[in-house]
C-alpha cells in the first residue's frame, strides 16, 4: 500500500499541514500531482507533496484519493519553495502554492483546445474515382492532396466545403480527427534579427563570467548604463545553458509594457521561448505553462509571477530592471519576487543575475565588501554604450526662472526649442511625466476645498477626454462640480499637469505632428502597449507623451530628444525612496534618447535643481548618486541599514480598525519585551494610514523601525502571527519594507 501526504487547497491556518491519504492500487499518484481527496463532509482539491510506504496512521483509518485532477502540477522544488514561502511571508501552504499555478488549472477550468482536423484516408486518384459527379468533394479531396487541413479551413477556402468533407468521411475517403491546436500569445518581433551580434570586450567579459559560474549557484548584479547592451549579456548566458540542456527565467517588471523585450527573446529562440503574464487570454496562458512543463519551451519570459514557471532546476534567473518595485506582490501572499528567486538558485545551483542602470541602493549595497558572503552580490559593470555611442547630452531647465521670466506654459523654452529643431530634422521626441490625466486635482479658490474621492483619503485626478473626475485607487468617477461643494463658489480650478494635459499642449504647438499617449487611459485593451510601440516604431508618430510605461526597455533608433516634463513628481512624495525613484526614472527615461547613430538630447525639467538627486541624474553618475543617498540613508536611519515593519489594519467600520491596532499594539509591546528585543526597535508608530481611507475601508497602521543588525527576523515573526489575527471584520496585512508606504 502506498500514501500520499496532502496538502489542502483552503487558504486556512487551521488546516495548514499534511494529510495522509491511502493511493488505490489502480491509481497512479506521483508528487506534485493534483487530487481530489474527501475532506470532511466535502470533497476537495489537494495537491500531493510526498510519497510513503508507511503510515503512522493505522490504514484503516484512512480515507483513499478519489481521484487524479491533474499530473505533475507542482514539481518537488516548488513544494520546496513554498515551505520557505510559508516561513518568510507568514502564509499558508496553500497560498504559497496557489500563486505557482494558473488558476485556470486549478478545478480544470481550461483544457486543451482541440479543432476537427481532415486528411485523406487514402491516395487522391482513389478518392477521386469515387466521387466523380459530386463537384464540391472532388475539390475538397483536391484541396487534401496538399496535406491536412482544419475543417474551418476547408469552408473557408470552399463555401460548402464542411458539409462535403463530412459525407467523404462517411464514405470512409476522408479522415476527421480531433488535433490539439496551441492558444500562442501575439508575439511582436518587429524584424529584429535573430542573429547574434559580436559582444564588446565588456560584454564578453561579463557573459564568460556568468557562464562560468554555471551550476555554481552563485548571484550578480549586473550593472550597465542604458544602451549598453545588458540584454546581449542575458541571451549569451542563455545560449550556453541550451547547450547544456539547462532552461532559463527572464523576469521583467511588466511584460506588457515591454514588449520589445519579449520581441528580442522571441527573435532569437523561436519555439523555444515561452510568455508568462497577466494579460495572455486564461487559454493561452494554460497552453503557454503546459509547454513549460513538457520541456518544449526552455526561455521562459515573464512578469513577477513567473518566477514560479514549471521549470526544472532552472539554470539561470535573470531579473531585468531589478530596481522596480513592481517585483514584489502587493496581495497576499506578499513575496518579492527577487527573493524567491534567489531561494530558487540555491535549491536548482543555478546562477541569479540581476540587471539595472540604475540599481537599487539596496541591491547594490550587497556588493560592497563588508557584507556577509552569504547576502553579497557580485559586481560586473558595463559602463559604455554598444557601438561607442555616447550618452545623451542632458540639461536643466529651471522652471522657477521661466516662471518669474513670464512663460506659463507647461513647457520651457529650452523645451519648446529643443522639439522644434527635432521635428525639422525629421526625427522622433519622447515626453515623460509621471502623472495621467489632465489635472491632478480640482480644487476651490475661494475656500480651498480640494475635491477628494468619496471612498479615498485622495484627491481626485481631472481627466479632460472623458470629462469625468477619476480616483486612481478605486476607479470611482464623477463629473466636475460648477460649483464648490464646501462653499458654493463658481470659482473652481484645474490645478497641475498630466499626460493628457502634455499632449493636448504638444498638438497646440505642434498641430501638424502625430501624437501618441501612452498612459493607464490608451492602454486598457489587450495588446495595446504593442501597437502603440509599434505605431510609434514605425515612424507613423513624431511624439510620444506617457507615463513610467515609456520609461524603460524601449529601443528606437530615431528618438534624439527625451524632455522630463516633471523631475519633481515623485520627489516630493512622502517616502523615503522618493530621491532615488526620482533618480531611477530620470536616468531611464534619458536614457532612451540617441540609441542610434543620431546624438540625443534630454531636457529635465525643475523647480529644484539643486538637489543630489536631480544632479547626479543630469550627469548619469550613478555612482556618485548611490553615495549621497546611501549617506542619507545612514544618517536617517532607514533601510537598508534598517528594516521597516508595518501592519495595516482595514475595515469598514474605522472604530473596529482602530481598536484592532490598538490591541494589536498592546500585544506586540508585551511580546517584545518578553522576548527581550526591545533593544533592537528604533521605533514603533501607530496611528491612521496615510491614505486614511481606501476603497471605502478605514485604515490604521503601526509601523515598527527594527536595526538590521538586531535580531530582526523575530521581530517580524511576532508581527507575522498578529497579523493572522484578522476577522471578518479587520483584515491585517502584514509588509517588511513596503513598495508603497500609503
Amino acid at each position: 500500500m502506498r500514501y500520499a501526504k496532502v496538502i489542502i487547497d483552503l487558504s486556512s491556518r487551521e488546516v495548514d499541514k499534511c494529510f495522509t491519504y491511502s493511493i488505490p492500487e489502480d491509481m497512479q499518484i506521483n508528487e506534485g500531482d493534483l487530487v481530489r481527496v474527501p475532506f470532511g463532509h466535502r470533497h476537495i482539491e489537494g495537491f500531493v507533496a510526498e510519497i510513503t510506504e508507511t503510515s503512522e496512521i493505522d490504514p484503516e483509518k484512512l480515507k483513499p484519493i478519489n481521484e487524479k485532477v491533474t499530473e505533475s502540477i507542482i514539481l518537488p522544488e516548488l513544494i520546496e519553495l513554498a515551505a520557505y514561502m510559508r516561513r518568510k511571508y507568514s502564509c499558508t501552504s496553500a497560498d504559497a502554492l496557489r500563486v505557482m499555478i494558473p488558476p485556470q488549472l486549478r478545478g480544470s477550468k481550461v483544457r486543451e483546445k482541440k479543432i476537427k482536423i481532415a486528411e485523406l484516408a487514402s491516395d487522391a486518384e482513389t478518392a477521386q474515382s469515387s466521387c466523380k459527379k459530386a463537384g464540391l468533394q472532388s475539390e475538397v479531396i483536391r484541396l487534401l492532396e496538399q496535406g491536412a487541413m482544419p475543417l474551418g479551413d476547408i469552408e473557408k477556402a470552399i463555401r460548402g466545403g464542411g458539409a462535403a468533407c463530412r459525407a467523404l468521411a462517411k464514405k470512409q475517403l476522408v479522415v476527421i480527427k480531433d488535433s490539439a491546436v496551441r492558444r500562442a500569445p501575439a508575439i511582436d518581433e518587429g524584424g529584429r534579427s535573430c542573429f547574434d551580434p559580436v559582444l564588446t570586450a565588456e560584454q564578453s567579459c561579463a557573459a564568460n563570467e556568468l557562464v562560468n559560474a554555471i551550476g555554481s549557484g552563485e548571484r550578480f548584479l549586473l550593472y550597465g548604463v542604458t544602451g549598453s547592451g545588458k540584454t546581449e549579456v542575458y541571451i549569451k548566458l542563455i545560449r550556453e545553458l541550451l547547450a547544456r540542456g539547462k532552461s532559463a527565467i527572464i523576469l521583467v517588471p511588466e511584460i506588457a509594457l515591454t514588449p520589445q523585450t519579449v520581441g528580442w527573446f522571441h527573435a532569437r529562440f523561436g519555439e523555444l521561448s515561452a510568455v508568462l503574464h497577466s494579460r495572455l487570454s486564461p487559454g493561452e496562458r494554460y497552453d503557454e505553462w503546459q509547454r513549460i512543463k513538457n520541456g518544449e519551451a526552455k526561455v521562459v519570459i515573464g512578469a513577477r509571477s513567473a518566477v514560479f514557471a514549471p521549470v526544472e532546476a532552472p539554470g539561470a534567473i535573470i531579473i531585468d530592471e531589478e530596481h522596480e518595485g513592481a517585483y514584489i506582490s502587493e496581495k497576499h501572499p506578499r513575496y518579492d519576487a527577487r527573493d524567491i528567486a534567489a531561494e530558487r538558485i540555491r535549491i536548482s545551483k543555478g546562477v541569479l543575475v540581476l540587471g539595472s542602470a540604475t540599481p537599487s541602493i539596496a541591491s547594490f549595497m550587497r556588493t560592497r565588501p563588508q557584507i556577509r558572503p552569504e547576502n553579497r552580490l557580485k559586481l560586473l559593470e558595463l559602463n559604455q554604450r554598444v557601438l561607442g555611442r555616447s550618452l545623451p547630452e542632458c540639461c536643466i531647465a529651471d522652471m522657477r526662472t521661466e516662471l518669474a521670466e513670464g512663460n506659463k506654459s507647461i513647457f520651457s523654452a529650452k523645451l519648446q526649442r529643443a522639439l522644434r529643431e527635432c521635428m525639422d530634422d525629421g526625427k522622433q521626441a519622447m515626453l515623460f511625466i509621471n502623472r495621467r490625466g489632465h489635472s491632478t486635482f480640482v480644487s476651490c479658490r475661494a475656500c480651498g476645498h480640494t475635491v477628494k474621492c468619496e471612498k479615498c483619503d485622495v484627491a481626485l485626478t481631472y481627466h479632460q477626454n472623458e470629462q469625468l473626475l477619476i480616483c486612481h485607487y478605486c476607479g470611482a468617477a464623477s463629473k466636475p462640480p460648477a460649483v464648490c461643494p464646501s462653499c458654493g463658489s463658481r470659482y473652481i480650478q484645474y490645478f497641475g499637469a498630466g499626460t493628457q494635459k502634455i499632449e493636448a499642449e504638444a498638438r497646440r504647438l505642434f498641430p501638424d505632428r502625430r501624437i501618441l499617449r501612452m498612459d493607464m487611459d490608451t492602454t486598457g485593451e489587450k495588446d495595446a502597449h504593442a501597437r502603440i510601440l509599434e505605431t510609434f516604431r514605425r515612424g507613423d508618430a513624431d511624439i510620444l507623451v506617457g507615463t513610467q510605461m515609456i520609461a524603460k526597455g524601449l529601443d528606437f533608433p530615431d528618438v534624439t530628444l527625451v524632455g522630463v516634463v516633471a523631475a519633481d513628481t515623485t520627489l516630493n512624495l512622502p517616502d523615503y525612496r522618493s530621491a532615488e525613484r526620482t533618480f531611477q526614472l530620470i536616468t531611464q527615461v534619458a536614457g532612451r534618447a540617441g540609441r542610434a547613430d543620431s546624438p540625443g538630447k534630454v531636457v529635465i525639467q525643475t523647480y529644484t535643481p539643486e538637489h543630489y538627486a536631480i544632479k547626479c541624474a543630469l550627469k548619469q553618475d550613478y555612482r556618485a548618486f548611490y553615495s549621497m543617498e546611501a549617506a542619507y540613508r545612514k544618517k536617517s536611519l532607514y533601510p537598508p541599514y534598517t528594516t521597516l515593519c508595518r501592519l495595516v489594519f482595514s475595515s469598514g467600520d474605522a472604530d473596529e480598525a482602530a481598536n484592532a491596532a490598538s490591541q494589536a499594539l498592546k500585544e506586540l509591546k508585551d511580546k517584545l519585551d518578553e522576548q527581550k528585543l526591545t533593544r533592537d526597535i528604533l521605533s514603533i508608530n501607530p496611528g491612521p494610514a496615510p491614505i486614511k481611507r481606501l476603497r471605502g475601508e478605514a485604515r490604521y497602521q503601526i509601523l515598527l523601525k527594527a536595526y538590521t543588525a538586531g535580531n530582526v527576523t523575530a521581530v517580524e515573526r511576532i508581527m507575522e502571527e498578529l497579523s493572522g489575527q484578522g476577522t471578518r471584520k479587520v483584515n491585517i496585512d502584514f509588509e517588511i519594507n513596503p513598495a508603497n508606504m500609503f
